[in-house]
């Protein structure tokens, strides 16, 4: 039946996991101490520092963010702390930085793990004493900051390896909020798909969304989504807006953009400018011959299972892509694996 379009929430999850991480977050939110957002790209991040601020008693205050990992180290030290006017070239009047922008608010610093180690202890002096000077200046200013970190990096790692100061680390980790990867938190995979897919019909102007048909479903929840959340949505909006016909439900999900039918899934690699027509693949391998008498049937299962492993490694664990490889439909290979008894297995290399 066609769901009715609603409006948007901006964080979604029903999931054990996720609900678990919510809790955390409101757990925390209600002191002004440094909390580490940590989880792989894609996994939403920043949306849970914004829930974590709004949730916090100042929540009415600025809440201010900043990639680490898209500046310069000067640029860096300039943005978080400002400069005074004539400090550099170019420097034609003063800039205020992000600390004292979020002062009485929140700072989010994103990409925790790529400020250079001076950087690092110009914000452990904020940390501690809630004072630095701008680029240039000799002002000492005093500002009233909660800092969130986030990042996909293991800081403790980094911080043995000297490349994180392990002081720094222990004040900006009062406590971690983990935010789940989508593969531990499959029961919200088609909760947000459906979210995503009525965004992007809403943005085409279609009257409702359609659904997805059981086969989309079924791969929807075999992906093993290496681009969690993020990658989610890229998928959904594309197959949807890809679909010809508004009224049916999609029954094709598009998970590899540069996928085409002279190029795998799995092939990532294109060839040298103007090499591509005149290029021949090499000779296949001989396979090997087995020794007669032999057991036909056996021969033959050994080396189905070979290769649906191999489709399976080259497509990323993703079933679809893997049925594609070896040119089955996606129900033909799922026959496969339960033909040789291969589902448990694959389900846990999807489910992480």
């Amino acid at each position: 039946m066609p769901t009715p379009i609603s409006d948007t929430t901006p964080i979604i999850g029903e999931s054990p996991a996720f609900v678990a991480m919510l809790e955390d977050v409101s757990r925390v939110a209600a002191l002004s101490k440094p909390v580490l957002i940590i989880g792989e790209r894609g996994t939403g991040k920043e949306l849970v520092a914004t829930r974590l601020h709004y949730l916090s008693p100042r929540w009415d205050e600025p809440l201010v963010k900043l990639n680490c990992s898209a500046l310069t180290e000067s640029l860096l030290e300039s943005e978080l702390f400002g400069h005074e006017a004539g400090s550099f070239t170019g420097a034609t009047r003063r800039h205020i930085g992000r600390f004292e922008r979020a002062d009485g608010g929140t700072l989010l610093l994103d990409e925790l793990a790529t400020i250079p180690m001076r950087m690092q202890e110009n914000i452990l002096r904020v940390i501690e004493y809630g004072e630095f000077e701008r680029v240039g200046g000799s002002e000492t200013v005093q500002v009233d900051v909660r800092i969130l970190g986030a990042t996909n990096a293991d800081l403790p790692r980094l911080a043995r390896q000297g490349k994180f100061r392990a002081d720094l680390l222990d004040r900006l980790a009062f406590d971690v909020v983990n935010v789940p990867p989508l593969r531990h938190r499959r029961e919200d995979i088609l909760v947000l798909a459906e979210h995503f897919a009525i965004n992007v019909i809403r943005e085409l102007e279609r009257e409702y969304f359609p659904g997805f048909t059981t086969e989309c479903t079924e791969q929807l929840l075999a992906d093993r989504w290496p681009g969690n959340v993020r990658g989610l949505k890229n998928a959904v909006e594309r197959s949807v807006y890809r679909s010809s016909d508004p009224e049916a439900p999609i029954d094709r999900i598009v998970f590899d953009p540069f996928a085409t039918s002279f190029r795998s899934a799995g092939d990532t690699a294109l060839p040298p400018e103007g090499e591509g027509e005149r290029a021949e693949a090499p000779p296949p391998a001989a396979a090997p011959v087995a020794e007669l008498p032999t057991d036909l049937k056996g021969e033959v299962a050994t080396l189905e299972q070979r290769l649906i492993d191999q489709a399976m490694q080259a497509s990323r664990y993703r079933q679809p892509q893997a049925a594609e490889l070896l040119g089955l439909t996606y129900n033909q290979f799922r026959g496969m694996l339960r033909k040789y008894d291969l589902v448990e297995r694959y389900g846990r290399a999807r489910g992480g």
